[in-house]
């Protein structure tokens, strides 16, 4: 499942699901949890379930549902309603670690019996670094818990755990703990084989600083990006592409190696290669969706 963007849209607003169906995205997160008032998450769930069916076999996105956490009343409610024809996955929130992903996918065991869809086609993707617990948890997704596709992270509720005033430092870099979380993420998802899903860029208005941050995300190792905005889907999707150049040198690394079996090292372009870069050249390819 490709995931280089993942765009949010609240399940309760009826012009900005109409106008999803037209997404770029790859994936769409129908939201349930902060972008909706706690009154109208009944609503919410309605209209998501109904967005889903109608649009399945229609679109080329798939369909993502974040529900409330685990931890409150409304998260059960949320699964009931929208385990259904057309829902894809699953965005966990304010997750404490593998053992919440374990808890909802053996909910989905039977919520997916009861819908009649098939044994572990819905996918989750967990938001891993929004609580305390959550990043001294980072470890155990080296447990692969089934159905996890993704790991993001995110620092505002984490801030808010943490009783942080903000988590920026005066020149707007990031603190020390939520570089920490980003860099936790990464490891978190490279060790639940999981594709690592960078957070979202606030200005939506701000193309170019997405790019950047973009495609510096993309040299640190994430795959792909939340998007708040339609207008950044197209950016992110470019971002998290491999270019051409990417894929004429990792196709030159895998067949100057098929070519000299057994080495454990190549020359090319006057560049030695040795497997790390085999391996990367592999993924690079996988990413752009070739053999």
């Amino acid at each position: 499942m490709k995931l280089r963007s993942m765009l949010f849209v609240p399940a309760d607003s009826e012009k900005k699901l109409q106008k999803s169906v037209a997404s770029s995205a790859d994936a769409l997160i129908l939201d349930l949890e902060d972008s909706v008032a706690e009154s109208r998450r009944p609503l919410a769930r309605r209209m998501a379930a109904e967005h889903l069916a109608a649009t399945c076999g229609q679109r080329s996105w798939k369909g993502f549902v974040r529900i409330n956490p685990l931890s409150t009343a409304d998260a059960l409610p949320d699964l009931a309603q929208v385990v259904g024809e057309g829902l894809d996955g699953i965005v966990l929130p304010k997750a404490d670690g593998a053992a919440d992903v374990l808890r909802l996918s053996h909910y989905l065991d039977v919520l997916e019996v009861r819908a009649g869809l098939s044994p572990q086609s819905i996918k989750v993707v967990v938001v891993a670094t929004e609580t305390a617990a959550g990043m001294l948890n980072l470890h155990s997704y080296a447990s692969k818990p089934p159905r996890l596709v993704g790991i993001t992270w995110g620092a505002e509720d984490l801030a808010a755990a943490l009783g942080s005033i903000s988590n920026r430092e005066e020149d707007g870099e990031l603190s020390a703990a939520y570089v920490q979380a980003r860099s936790g993420a990464l490891y978190a998802a490279a060790a639940a084989e999981a594709q690592a899903v960078d957070t979202l860029y606030g200005d939506f208005r701000d193309a170019a600083g997405l790019e950047r941050d973009c495609l510096l995300s993309r040299r640190r190792g994430f795959l792909g990006r939340i998007a708040i905005h339609p207008d950044q889907v197209d950016v992110i999707n470019r971002c998290y592409t491999p270019s051409e150049e990417d894929i004429g040198v990792a196709r030159a690394i895998v067949a100057a190696f098929a070519e000299a079996p057994g080495t454990g090292v190549v020359g090319l372009n006057g560049k030695m290669y040795d497997r790390p870069h085999l391996v990367q050249a592999m993924k690079t390819l996988a990413q752009a969706g070739l053999s």
